[in-house]
C-alpha cells in the first residue's frame, strides 16, 4: 500500500518537510540529499515503502532522479529492496546500532576526541558562545521532551567542536557517522536526555579555558558513555 502524509515543503517549515527542489546543478545528488535528510529525521520512517511516483511528485521531480537516488540509499544502506514490492526505508537492528556506536569509540571517535584540541587552543568568545547557544538549546529541548531536536541539536554540537580543526579528512567520514548516529538514536534519545547535555558542559567548560587535554579526554568519555548507555538498553 503507498505511503500517504509525506510533510510538505514550503512556508519555512519543521525539519522533516520535503523541500520542492531547484533545477541547476546535480539532480539526483539533490534528490538523494533530499530523501537521506528526511530518512535521517525519521520523517520517512523505518519500514516505510518508498514510493518513486509519490516522492518525485513531492521533490517536484521527474521519477528517474528519485529511482537513482534509491539506487545510491540502497547501495549506502539507508534502503532496501524487496521483490516485486519496491525499495524501504531500512529498519536498523539493535545489533547494527551498537556496532556503529563500538566503532564510533574507535578510530573517528578518537579523532572527534583530538579535533576538540584545536577547538580549545582556537578558542575565541564567538565560538564559545556557539557551543553554549547549542548547550542551552538542547537542554531546553530535552526539558520539553523534544528528542527530535535535540538530537539534532547533539549532532550540531559535535560538528561545532570539529570546525576549528578544519580538518576535511576528519569532516567527510565523522558527518557521515554523526548521520548514521542520530538516526540510530534518536529513539533513546530520552534515555539519555539532559544526562547527555550535562556531560557536554565540561568540554564546552574547557575550550573556554582553552585547556586542549580536557577537552579531547571529556569528548572521548562522552562519546564512551553513549555507548555504553546504548547498551545497557539493549541488555534492559
Amino acid at each position: 500500500m503507498a505511503p500517504t502524509g509525506l510533510p510538505r515543503g514550503g512556508g519555512g517549515g519543521g525539519g522533516g518537510a520535503a523541500p520542492r527542489l531547484e533545477r541547476p546543478g546535480p539532480l539526483c545528488d539533490r534528490v538523494h540529499e533530499a530523501l537521506l535528510g528526511l530518512i535521517t529525521t525519521r520523517a520517512l520512517r523505518p519500514g516505510r515503502h518508498l514510493v518513486e511516483s509519490e516522492l518525485a511528485g513531492h521533490l517536484g521531480v521527474f521519477r528517474r532522479p528519485v529511482r537513482e537516488a534509491l539506487q545510491r540509499l540502497h547501495a549506502e544502506g539507508w534502503a532496501d529492496p524487496r521483490p516485486a514490492q519496491g525499495a524501504f526505508v531500512h529498519e536498523p537492528t539493535e545489533e547494527e546500532a551498537g556496532q556503529l556506536l563500538t566503532v564510533r569509540t574507535l578510530p573517528e571517535a578518537e579523532a572527534e576526541a583530538e579535533a576538540a584540541r584545536p577547538a580549545a587552543g582556537n578558542a575565541g568568545s564567538e565560538g564559545v558562545q556557539a557551543l553554549e547557544a547549542i548547550l542551552a538549546e538542547g537542554l531546553e529541548a530535552v526539558r520539553s521532551d523534544a528528542a527530535d531536536a535535540a538530537v539534532a541539536l547533539n549532532a550540531r554540537f559535535h560538528a561545532t567542536v570539529r570546525e576549528p580543526a578544519g580538518n576535511a579528512v576528519l569532516a567527510g567520514p565523522a558527518a557521515q557517522v554523526d548521520r548514521r548516529v542520530r538516526w540510530y538514536c534518536t529513539p533513546v534519545a530520552r534515555q539519555r536526555g539532559e544526562r547527555s547535555w550535562t556531560e557536554h558542559r565540561e568540554p564546552v567548560a574547557a575550550v573556554a579555558a582553552r585547556d586542549e587535554q580536557s577537552a579531547a579526554r571529556l569528548m572521548r568519555e562522552h562519546t564512551e558513555h553513549t555507548r555504553r548507555s546504548h547498551h545497557a538498553r539493549e541488555d534492559s
